[in-house]
């Protein structure tokens, strides 16, 4: 029996909450699934992509990252990998590096055989380049009894998906018994076309919607070639614990109701997660995450769900509906209609978190490749005088790193080169995150941006497009 470990959307590099306690945690996370497969004495460590946050990360998370890996090589155990959307640079990807020294194989069209399976893979390909992608995987070696595919995005039946699975398979020149997928952080397994397509999850929450445990597959392939491969999970027991707080306040009820079902809890060291809903008071969020602070919480944050009503009528916007504030706001600015529609994207409640960038990117090409000024100010611009920017600019912007804490900030959040990850406290709390998320997911906050965030379509694109780029 050949036995993997499928593991994925680890984004090294993430500094959750501004905090570099979750840096390393993401980091701790991974060395947690290494440290298992050597225990284990496993055949292979699979990763399907976003094994980094982004595309530059820092030189603490890539020193970390080889030691992690040469501790693999050590134990004599393969690791294999694709590129995910958050790490694919335009040129040469880590994961080349990495190979050059001897610590990773970056699989492609051709097999990398591990005893009888042949291993195959395909990064992360940007939906406009996927109607030309030819599915053309070299044969299945005479040594291989088993295929299987290693993947990045959001493939069907799963949730939020946009690539059809079908296709995939029917059109790849090799049958799969396994396709082992990454992107979507929500662990999940479902067969389509007499073959296992499976989602590992995240090792670390990279939004505070991801409150299943975190942890990866192992996928077993037993002898002989009819033999049908079985797939289980394992969770990792070492990872931040989050601490979820839900009050349902009732009439009259308010912030000390708030503080009791805090007190509850142990906090010491915990991110902590409270999300008021109900009839009650209007609570001041900062008080609630300052008490949890004092209590020993590394991150507290509060998600007020209610629909409360400005009771001040000189105040023009209405807490009742602040989408409807904000889309007057943004009608004021003069935006163009091209912008309206990344506005919209950005804003819109059945979008999950993990999938906010990849969109934006999509749409924004599209939109320029009908119209070159499709971002050029309407008319109804406002004056000069007024300190407004387009969104297209905004895109481009290297250095975001603020959060995203309330809808009436939206502009500012798709001015910028925000990931799904990201986007804090006015999602759907059950919402599936990365990169991610997604990811780098609902109720959380701005991943790093760079300057090739507008191109980072591109950018795949030059790296992934054509499954002969993998050779």
């Amino acid at each position: 029996m050949t036995r993997l470990i499928h593991t994925g959307d680890t984004h090294i590099g993430y500094q959750q909450y501004n905090s570099p306690q979750r840096r390393e945690d993401f980091l701790e996370a991974f060395r947690s699934v290494v440290e298992d497969a050597v225990a284990d004495d496993v055949d292979a460590v699979v990763h399907a992509g976003d094994l980094f946050h982004d595309r530059r990360p820092g030189l603490v998370d890539l020193q970390g990252t080889v030691e992690i890996l040469r501790t693999l090589a050590d134990a004599d155990i393969p690791f294999l990998a694709v590129v995910g959307n958050h790490e694919s640079k335009r040129d040469a990807q880590w994961l080349d590096l990495f190979a050059d020294l001897g610590l990773a194989t970056r699989l492609g069209a051709d097999p990398e055989v591990v005893d009888d399976v042949a291993l195959y893979g395909l990064d992360f390909v940007p939906r406009p380049r996927r109607d030309d992608l030819e599915y053309a995987f070299e044969p299945l070696p005479d040594d291989a009894e088993h295929a299987t595919l290693v993947t990045h995005g959001l493939f069907e039946p799963f949730a939020h998906a946009d690539w059809d699975t079908e296709e995939l398979l029917e059109e790849s020149a090799v049958e799969f018994d396994a396709v082992l997928l990454g992107d979507n952080h929500k662990p999940d397994t479902a067969e389509v076309a007499d073959t296992w397509v499976t989602y590992c999850g995240s090792t670390e929450r990279a939004s505070a919607s991801e409150r299943e445990d975190r942890g990866y597959n192992l996928v077993d392939f037993p002898d002989g070639e009819d033999a049908e491969v079985a797939i289980s999970r394992r969770g990792l027991t070492d990872t931040r614990e989050f601490v979820f707080v839900d009050v349902d306040l009732e009439a009259g009820e308010g912030v000390d109701r708030v503080q009791e079902r805090v007190r509850q809890y142990d906090l010491e060291d915990a991110v902590v997660i409270v999300t008021v809903e109900g009839d009650g008071k209007p609570i001041a969020p900062a008080t609630v995450e300052e008490a949890a602070i004092d209590r020993g919480a590394l991150v507290a944050r509060v998600n007020d769900r209610r629909e409360i009503a400005d009771e001040d009528e000189a105040v023009s916007v209405s807490f009742a509906d602040p989408d409807a504030a904000v889309r007057e706001r943004v009608r004021e600015l003069g935006l163009s209609d091209a912008a309206r529609t990344i506005d919209e994207t950005v804003r819109n409640d059945d979008l999950a978190d993990s999938n906010v960038r990849e969109t934006v990117e999509g749409r924004v090409r599209d939109l320029l490749e009908d119209d070159e000024a499709a971002f050029a100010p309407a008319p109804e611009r406002a004056p000069e005088d007024e300190d407004v920017t387009t969104v297209a600019d905004e895109l481009a912007d290297d250095e975001t790193g603020a959060e995203t804490d309330d809808v009436a900030e939206t502009e500012d959040a798709i001015a910028t080169d925000t990931d799904t990850d990201d986007i804090e406290a006015t999602t759907d709390d059950e919402a599936v995150a990365t990169s991610d998320e997604t990811e780098v997911r609902a109720d959380d906050e701005t991943p790093p941006a760079d300057d090739e965030s507008v191109e980072s379509e591109e950018a795949a694109d030059a790296d992934t497009a054509s499954l002969g780029d993998f050779a």
